[in-house]
């Protein structure tokens, strides 16, 4: 006998396995019962007959509820149909029998849900989502790896703010006062004249005040810096990256789109076009054409991103914002100083912004001024300011949400179902 997961089924056709796992869902009818077992890898349905089972376990598996956790043991057969394997269940052992469960087959709002959260991530919908969550983190990883950058960790605990100082959590640190980091970005950079291309992966926080569908107060974040880069070269490797984590989920989770019924079509653009480019002028120009009363100094709100992007089937570049919208630390257009020299990747089908990144500013003086310039205090960024003291040179980065990405590449309305756990101005727990 073997001991099986799910997904390894089609390599024991006609054998005999054992199968730890849950009850996903049951029916029964008269003398048979039909169970969706779930073990994490997988899902398959599993078969108990009165006349195969003998009678002790017969009446057991009559007690089985919702969620209950078991071990089949089972012959493994292929759907008469359809491209799956079911087990034909002999002998039954029951670790536990499930309290009533409280997410069952009804339909729940989703405040219920999100109270439930520690529940609710064993549907099968919740569970496809975390799958693709995970091989967009591992390809992540495979991706920088294979592109010559080293991971460097920054710190969580941090004395500076990366971008607007009152998106920041601030927390009492012994006799001081720390933050909650908003980015590791200030900090790779202080890594890179050690490394040239370097890249962290971990969890920020910004204490936005925001109800939209695309904000959360504490997400994942990936930075990444590069010595020796223009805005152009910066672009490439966002549009390497993101076609590498598509390509990776195409490959990886097809069972898992299929669940969430995700339309492909467009992850399968990604990964074969080129992505489309557009100054921030031209955005505003396309904008107001398309109805929108946006102003040619304005950001690019959520709405208005997601007006611009349901036009188009691949993911925007859009560059060159004026520079009162973005961060100090961006360099401005050598051919307009009122401009920055950046870029936000906007996702297709109205999902918006997944990548910002820029040019760094480089120069000593001009940086110094650009502290004082955004009201900060440049005794506060001495350490980053310094940087530019001891062989200074071009160069950019970017960062990512990853649950932004999740949200995208899985079709979803909400990012609270990209992360295990959500943390929104009104959600704490679970």
């Amino acid at each position: 006998m073997v001991k099986s997961l799910i997904k390894d089924l089609k390599n024991h056709l006609n054998q005999t396995v054992e199968i730890d796992g849950w009850v996903s869902n049951l029916r029964s009818s008269g003398k048979i019962a039909f169970w969706q077992l779930r073990d994490g890898s997988g899902f398959a349905q599993a078969v108990l007959s009165s006349e195969t089972l003998d009678s002790n376990d017969w009446e057991l598996a009559k007690q089985v509820s919702q969620e209950s956790s078991v071990r089949v043991t089972a012959t493994v057969t292929k759907h008469p149909k359809n491209e799956e394997y079911e087990l034909q269940v002999s002998a039954l052992k029951v670790y536990q029998i499930s309290a009533e469960w409280p997410i069952g087959n009804k339909d729940h709002g989703i405040d219920f849900l999100m109270d439930n959260r520690h529940l609710w991530l064993r549907a099968k919908r919740q569970w496809a989502i975390q799958r693709v969550r995970n091989t967009l983190i591992q390809a992540t990883y495979q991706y920088f790896q294979a592109n010559d950058f080293t991971k460097i960790d920054s710190p969580i605990l941090t004395p500076n703010a990366g971008e607007n100082t009152t998106d920041l959590f601030r927390v009492k640190y012994f006799d001081e006062e720390a933050y909650l980091s908003q980015t590791g970005q200030l900090y790779l950079e202080a890594a890179l004249p050690a490394h040239g291309r370097v890249y962290d992966f971990g969890p920020t926080f910004r204490a936005e005040k925001s109800k939209t569908r695309r904000h959360l107060t504490e997400f994942w974040m990936m930075d990444a810096e590069m010595a020796f880069v223009d805005l152009t070269g910066n672009l490439a490797v966002q549009e390497g990256l993101i076609k590498s984590l598509v390509s990776a989920v195409l490959a990886s989770n097809q069972a898992e789109l299929e669940i969430l019924e995700r339309d492909t079509t467009t992850l399968k653009n990604v990964t074969e076009k080129n992505f489309y480019r557009m100054t921030h002028a031209q955005a505003i120009a396309e904008l107001q054409a398309l109805g929108s009363d946006i102003k040619a100094d304005e950001d690019l709100g959520a709405d208005d991103e997601t007006l611009l992007t349901k036009k188009y089937d691949n993911p925007i570049f859009v560059t060159n914002y004026p520079a009162h919208l973005k961060a100090f630390y961006m360099a401005r257009n050598a051919d307009n100083g009122d401009l920055a020299e950046c870029a936000d990747l906007l996702a297709p089908e109205g999902y918006g912004e997944i990548i910002g990144g820029s040019q760094r500013e480089e120069d000593y003086e001009t940086l110094t001024k650009r502290i004082t310039d955004f009201g900060l205090k440049a005794e506060d960024y001495q350490w980053y300011i310094d940087l530019r003291k001891y062989g200074s040179v071009p160069h950019g980065g970017f960062g990512f949400g990853l649950e932004r990405i999740v949200t995208w590449v899985c079709g979803l309305e909400h990012v609270r179902e990209a992360i295990p756990f959500a943390r929104t101005i009104y959600r704490l727990w679970p």
